[in-house]
């Protein structure tokens, strides 16, 4: 019994060396299995209908289900990408050069329509200098472009690694629409957990994948695209940047794409574009912000709701370990841990329930 045990205990301690060893050798590609992963949850319906299809044909269903997937949502993103760094380097370069001169513009724009009542407040708060405000409007926004253009050209300098990225992220996407049910299976089998607590947890994890993609990703593409739109209608400058940066804002809870359209709204009508102002307002109002009352429900669904303020820690705690990866990692994560004790919580419940009572002497 000693010895059995003994061998027991040396396969257990092998098992997780090696294990842990596998863990540490994928690690570098840790950001193209969880995309390939995400994605393989979010388009599996669309596999699952091409491969009824086609059932005795499941490479060539799972190439098609890759295109889809490339068509819909990678050649999109690529464009508004190359799209953005051009619009980034365009307002640095017009926001450094000349020492700032096109802020000095807009700052001269705002004092001469500016209205007596303005100044007179503008004194009470101690920013009637003009010249000490647009300095340091200036070297915000400077900062501000700077930090987005470095990593910017970060990301070209290491051109040949976002590519290698890319194509594995494809390679491993293919490869989970092909296999993906017999890999599930393979880790259901191997995990050493009860499989009707591995089966709600790998729901939970498809759910809040979804969610997070369609419910946020999408609901802030629209908002974004709406406010990048109406700027470029607008004839105000960057319409691309401002837009990603609404549709950004738009994923944290408590912020939101009005701290975008709301300052713009107030330039427009400090200069005296107030028909502008008013076109901004409606829009950044009435669509932008009605949006995530309309869609969001709709696309997320009640079960997967979590509290505000664990929805914005998870995510500003996921972009901080992941990067953009974050966005999806941190609220998935943070439903699997509340998933997770939920699930603890109701067995130890149920085990007292099932515990006899003693009788009292």
């Amino acid at each position: 019994m000693e010895r059995s045990a003994l061998k027991n205990r040396g396969f257990a301690v092998a098992l997780t060396l090696v294990t842990l060893a596998f863990l540490v050798l994928l690690y570098p590609f840790y950001t193209a299995i969880f995309w390939a992963a995400t994605l393989a949850v979010l388009f599996w319906p669309t596999h699952q209908k091409i491969l009824a299809r086609m059932p005795t044909r499941p490479t060539l269903a799972s190439l098609l289900s890759l295109l889809a997937c490339v068509l819909v949502l990678v050649i999109p993103a690529t464009l508004v990408g190359i799209s953005l760094v051009r619009e980034v380097v365009s307002l640095y370069g017009n926001v450094t050069q000349d020492g700032g001169k096109s802020i000095a513009e807009h700052m001269q724009r705002i004092g001469d329509a500016a209205p007596p009542w303005a100044w007179q407040w503008l004194e009470r708060l101690g920013l009637d200098d003009l010249a000490g405000v647009r300095a340091r409007i200036s070297q915000v926004a400077a900062q501000a472009l700077q930090f987005i253009v470095t990593r910017a050209v970060a990301i070209g300098q290491n051109t040949l690694g976002v590519v290698v990225g890319f194509a594995l992220t494809l390679y491993l996407l293919f490869f989970f629409f092909r296999d993906g049910a017999r890999l599930v299976a393979y880790a259901v089998a191997a995990i050493p957990m009860e499989k009707t607590h591995l089966a709600e947890l790998g729901t939970k994890f498809a759910t809040v994948v979804k969610a997070t993609i369609r419910g946020n990703l999408v609901v802030a593409a629209i908002q974004g695209a709406i406010g990048g739109i109406m700027f470029w209608a607008l004839g105000i400058q960057g319409p691309i940047v401002w837009g990603v940066v609404m549709g950004f804002l738009s994923m944290l809870p408590a912020v939101g794409a009005w701290l975008v359209w709301g300052p713009v709204a107030i330039y427009l009508l400090a200069t005296g574009a107030v028909g502008k102002a008013i076109i901004v307002v409606i829009v950044g109002a009435g669509f932008i912000g009605l949006i995530d009352n309309l869609l969001r429900p709709m696309l997320v669904g009640k079960e997967t709701k979590m509290p505000d303020y664990l929805v914005l820690l998870s995510t500003l705690g996921g972009l901080a370990l992941f990067g953009l990866t974050g966005f999806v990692a941190g609220p998935v994560i943070a439903a699997l841990f509340m998933a997770i004790w939920a699930l603890y919580i109701a067995r130890n419940e149920d085990a007292k329930e099932r515990t006899p009572q003693r009788p009292r002497s």
